[in-house]
């Protein structure tokens, strides 16, 4: 990556951490491709490129997006990626933006850059990096966070960031791993409050990182705001597709499968590294990822690379320090030679 991304901690990414060859624990991506069934359907839609995106063609994909959590057509932003709903936020014109940390970080690079004031809400370690709302401004009229929270793990309760909401203030829920969740049981895709914004992505259950696929769900007055500079012919027609086709009800039986899986696979992981001299597991986690504590983090994570297994840094999430690292959540077989590797460094160190 470049040099600006090592120049600005907040423009790191897990993707950067995993370099070609390493076995990735850095990226919190399910597959390393979409399923053959997807990529199927987006090698359908190859004919479609020959040929502008049309309205039918966005409102049959929000259609679809907006049956999956029982909402309106006209209640769904198609998005090139969560990301780019984080890009848009400046757009709604805060005054105050609140960011609730540690969490992702592209939000506050966005609203940042665009000259927002921005003040952060650092979740307390102690309490297991659980939702205070009382302690977000008043005054902020806009607030982001995760649910589950990227990189804590942390699965913060509907009631609890339902307390956010009041009016003059945006609401803003990535839910960008709501669907590795069995059941989904915070997330409030549903909801129709005029200040609450929901993104969500394909991103990571479906392995397409390198197409950029997502949609934002909020009330029209809302996302028309959200949306207000943004060009004709926003999203391609792979990304059209992409939606429709995660949408359906047999995607939706796989994400499910594949969310409680996740909930297995964790659990091993989580009991396996808790048994590690030097390794602190922030509990509980519901994510397909696991944010840890390890005594000389930066060397662990160092020598881990040196044996050709790479991790995510903590110390570029605001809160976190070096000592911080963060793994991603795979099949027995891999977290396996995850936690040998740990076993070994640890061993040395």
């Amino acid at each position: 990556m470049s040099s600006e991304h090592d120049q600005d901690p907040l423009r790191h990414h897990g993707d950067v951490d995993a370099e070609s060859g390493l076995l990735d624990f850095a990226v919190n991506v399910r597959l390393d491709r979409p399923p053959a069934w997807l990529r199927q359907r987006l090698a359908a839609a190859l004919d479609d490129l020959g040929r502008y995106p049309s309205a039918a063609d966005d409102a049959a994909a929000r259609a679809a997006a907006a049956a999956r959590h029982g909402r309106d057509a006209d209640e769904v932003l198609l998005l090139a990626g969560a990301a780019e709903g984080f890009s848009l936020l400046p757009s709604l014109r805060p005054r105050l933006a609140a960011l609730v940390h540690p969490s992702f970080t592209e939000p506050e690079v966005a609203l940042r850059t665009a000259g927002v004031a921005v003040t952060r809400v650092q979740l307390d370690p102690a309490d297991g990096y659980r939702l205070d709302a009382e302690a977000v401004p008043e005054q902020a009229d806009l607030v982001v966070l995760g649910n589950p929270t990227n990189p804590t793990s942390v699965l913060h309760p509907a009631a609890e960031v339902e307390r956010l909401l009041r009016p003059g203030r945006v609401v803003v829920v990535d839910e960008a791993f709501a669907d590795t969740v069995p059941g989904e049981p915070e997330s409030l895709a549903g909801r129709r409050d005029p200040g609450l914004l929901v993104l969500r992505s394909l991103t990571k259950m479906w392995g397409l990182p390198g197409l950029r696929a997502g949609y934002a769900l909020g009330t029209p007055e809302l996302l028309a705001r959200l949306a207000r500079t943004r060009p004709h012919w926003p999203i391609g027609s792979l990304v059209l597709e992409a939606v429709r086709a995660c949408c359906e009800p047999g995607a939706l039986a796989e994400s499910e499968r594949a969310a409680a899986e996740f909930t297995a696979h964790r659990d091993g992981l989580v009991a396996e590294l808790t048994a590690l001299p030097g390794v602190e597991v922030v509990l509980p986690a519901r994510a397909p990822f696991l944010l840890l504590r390890v005594d000389g983090g930066e060397r662990v994570r160092a020598e881990l690379r040196e044996r050709g297994v790479a991790v995510r840094r903590g110390d570029t999430f605001p809160g976190l320090g070096a000592d911080h690292l963060r793994v991603a959540v795979r099949d027995p077989e891999h977290n396996a030679l995850l936690v040998k590797a740990f076993r070994d460094v640890l061993g040395r160190g």
